[in-house]
């Protein structure tokens, strides 16, 4: 049985916040449990589940399933976390809200010399998630095969995804090719409920946009 001095909150006004471990910080969070629910057990479950599934990834529905979490405080614990991630992790997981913010994420391919597809996966609010690559070739419906799209978007838990490949000629031009490619795979979003948001071709000279 935890003595008072040892309570998280009696903890964080005498040793700042500092001081607590993850599981007190949600303690503080949780407030109280029920009776069949003590409050440190539901920190813990808590913090195993945000533990798997990433924090990034976390849902209500994540939360409401946890014992002693209701619908009230799962939305506590969630504005908690959402609000933590807009003010915080914005550096590395920046919004993205326009074609230009989405080419810069691409810088890495455009000056390669083989033709490169690479993928970003977005949340709801078009946070940027992940970044994968998807192949190294030439693009063709045969290597751009939407289960390699997709597989790690649903991974990703993702809202949405953009997709761009690199010209090693420095042209910034749509081929038939890559108005294909496009299709395909915004068929198979729409399929999916993951939605192609856009297809970028990325130079060194800039940009442009397939859809």
């Amino acid at each position: 049985m935890q003595n008072n001095h040892d309570l998280p909150r009696e903890k964080l006004e005498k040793k700042g916040a500092a001081a607590l471990k993850d599981v007190e910080l949600l303690q503080i969070v949780i407030g109280s449990g029920g009776k069949d629910n003590d409050y440190r057990e539901i920190a813990k479950n808590l913090s195993t589940t945000i533990s798997k599934v990433g924090a990034d990834a976390l849902t209500v529905e994540d939360i409401t399933e946890i014992k002693g979490i209701g619908k009230a405080k799962s939305a506590v614990i969630f504005a908690a976390l959402e609000f933590w991630r807009r003010k915080f992790t914005q550096q590395t997981h920046p919004i993205i809200d326009s074609p230009g913010e989405a080419a810069r994420q691409f810088d890495d391919i455009k000056n390669r010399k083989q033709e490169n597809v690479a993928m970003i996966t977005l949340d709801g609010a078009r946070r940027l998630i992940n970044k994968h690559e998807v192949s190294r070739g030439t693009l063709t419906t045969s290597l751009v095969h939407p289960r390699e799209i997709f597989s790690p978007a649903i991974e990703d838990r993702a809202a949405s995804i953009i997709i761009a490949h690199n010209h090693p000629s420095g042209m910034l031009t749509i081929s038939e090719q890559d108005l294909e490619v496009t299709k395909r795979i915004k068929d198979a979003g729409e399929l999916l409920g993951i939605p192609l948001d856009d297809h970028l071709i990325v130079t060194n000279g800039g940009y442009i946009s397939v859809q």
